[in-house]
């Protein structure tokens, strides 16, 4: 088995409460999008403020606890695979997009407090019992977007 590289840890703040939804075939998909902010000076000593925005994709149980556990402005830690696609839009251009398809989803305990309640198992068919790791989402026919 290889080594997957393709792994990133973004931080920020949600911009909007998560959307959860379902596909056809009902698996829970949440869809977020981060804001992260970075500061800095510029070579003329002025200070700077750059935005950045991913919008976040996370499946099944993890889409539920996100939905039900977050909501606007929450300062988040999103660990997942940075994934490139395209669709067409109404005018029948190519539109590419960057996002992230979420592994985990946690909020940040740097400003704030957070209390844990755990699930009583996959509700939703997370991994199947005596499985590991999290199941791949289901095929982009049956994404909801």
């Amino acid at each position: 088995m290889a080594f997957e590289s393709n792994f990133i840890t973004f931080i920020g703040n949600l911009t909007d409460d998560p959307d959860l939804r379902f596909t056809q075939g009902g698996a829970p998909v949440a869809s977020l999008r981060v804001a992260s902010n970075r500061r800095f000076t510029d070579r003329a000593g002025n200070q700077q403020e750059e935005t950045t925005f991913l919008n976040v994709n996370c499946w099944r149980d993890l889409a539920e606890n996100a939905a039900e556990s977050l909501k606007k402005g929450d300062r988040v830690i999103v660990i997942g695979r940075v994934r490139v696609r395209s669709y067409e839009n109404r005018e029948g251009q190519t539109v590419w997009t960057t996002e992230i398809e979420a592994d985990e989803i946690a909020p940040s305990l740097r400003w704030a407090r957070a209390e844990v309640h755990r699930t009583s198992g996959g509700s939703s068919g997370g991994a199947a019992a005596g499985g590991s790791g999290t199941p791949p989402p289901p095929s982009d026919d049956d994404v909801p977007f």
